[in-house]
């Protein structure tokens, strides 16, 4: 992408990550737990980031909002319609992430 300028660039970024916000959305079974044994992010991983994103630029976004934004909806009542109580396998192979993680 060293060919596009960086309005574009940016541009693409926010779009990609729009369309990632999109496809969590539509996808509300894979779990928070599921990303993070898997990938080692989650939607709240986002909405942090989101908020460290905005102090870096002098912005001001509380953790909240940002999660309301990555969710769609308030957090709280994400959890209440969508979250599912994470089973001991799923519970036992996010221990198991994070053990390698301190291991390696």
């Amino acid at each position: 992408m060293q060919h596009i300028d960086d309005a574009t660039r940016t541009e693409i970024e926010a779009a990609t990550f729009r369309r990632l916000l999109d496809h969590l959305d539509a996808h509300k079974e894979a779990q928070n737990i599921d990303l993070m044994i898997l990938a080692d992010f989650c939607r709240n991983c986002l909405s942090k980031w989101m908020v460290t994103a905005a102090e870096d630029r002098g912005a001001e976004l509380d953790y909240d909002s940002a999660r309301e934004y990555v969710y769609g909806m308030p957090y709280e009542e994400w959890k209440e319609k969508y979250q599912t109580p994470a089973t001991a396998e799923q519970q036992a192979a996010l221990k198991a992430r994070h053990d390698a993680k301190e291991n390696a």
